[in-house]
């Protein structure tokens, strides 16, 4: 059932997934065998064209893995264009204002409505029909809003931003946000550590479901999800790879005599958070 996600967001259950880069054909039915609940894809980072977005959300749907999408901008367009494509989640990066998370609820929640008249609803300056409004709840049955919480500035206006009607969930951007606290990369530093807690425990206590995006160790994960993070976006498929292959060529190598035990040449440093 399309809802599925969403349904179990809004019960406050734990969803698992991963950031998938790549588009081969063979891809989506080797991410099925993981049984993760959803698919991440990325175009603000990840050159991906609209044909590239539409088969690969087409095929994750296809297999009851749900697509979520981060558009490159806050903008309601891309996030309209994106679910024409496929996807049922939709993330929009650098989110500071009510008004870009208000834009946001409406090209997912009010599709196909737009400009002034769409604008005037979300206002509540004109009240919505009643069939209009059953129409949209029809129209756009299991779309997932997601704010990308990620910048000093968002954490300042943090209760306002996720009291906006109709947003369903955040995901905290750990590099960007390091980065605008003046903390470039350094996710166990106290000052991070606060600001991470500060949006996990506003996020629930909105009643709104939380994620956060490492593609490091897995305990990571689990520490945050001590703390009340439900959607676990754990890696990358090309972390996963490289983190993969260089661990199995550690040991090829060792027991060839080609490397020593603690040698640099097989230590990973190619994790990445986004």
């Amino acid at each position: 059932m399309e809802s599925t996600l969403l349904e179990k967001l809004q019960n406050g259950s734990n969803v698992y997934g991963t950031c998938i880069t790549s588009t081969s054909p063979m891809w989506p039915a080797a991410i099925k065998k993981t049984g993760v609940d959803f698919v991440f894809i990325d175009t603000e980072h990840i050159p991906l064209d609209r044909t590239a977005l539409a088969t690969l959300c087409q095929q994750f749907r296809n297999l009851g893995i749900t697509p979520i999408v981060r558009i490159p901008c806050p903008d309601p367009y891309l996030a309209c264009q994106a679910i024409d494509a496929g996807a049922k989640g939709i993330v929009a990066p650098y989110l500071e204002s009510a008004a870009q998370i208000t834009e946001l609820v409406g090209a997912t929640k009010y599709r196909p409505l737009k400009g002034e008249v769409l604008k005037n609803y979300l206002s509540g300056s004109v009240p919505m029909p009643g069939n209009l409004r059953e129409y949209c709840a029809k129209y756009n049955a299991g779309n997932i809003c997601i704010a990308n919480i990620e910048s000093a500035p968002a954490l300042d206006n943090l209760e306002t931003l996720l009291s906006v009607p109709g947003l369903d969930a955040v995901f905290i951007g750990p590099h960007d946000l390091s980065v605008s606290l003046g903390l470039p990369e350094q996710y166990d530093h106290p000052e991070f550590e606060k600001a991470v807690f500060h949006i996990i425990r506003t996020t629930r206590q909105k009643g709104l479901a939380i994620g956060i995006h490492f593609s490091l160790e897995p305990e990571r994960q689990i520490r945050w999800m001590k703390e009340g993070v439900n959607i676990v976006v754990h890696s990358f498929d090309i972390a996963l790879f490289t983190q993969r292959l260089n661990a199995d060529f550690y040991q090829i190598k060792l027991a060839a005599g080609d490397l020593a035990i603690g040698d640099p040449a097989a230590k990973n440093d190619d994790a990445m958070v986004v």
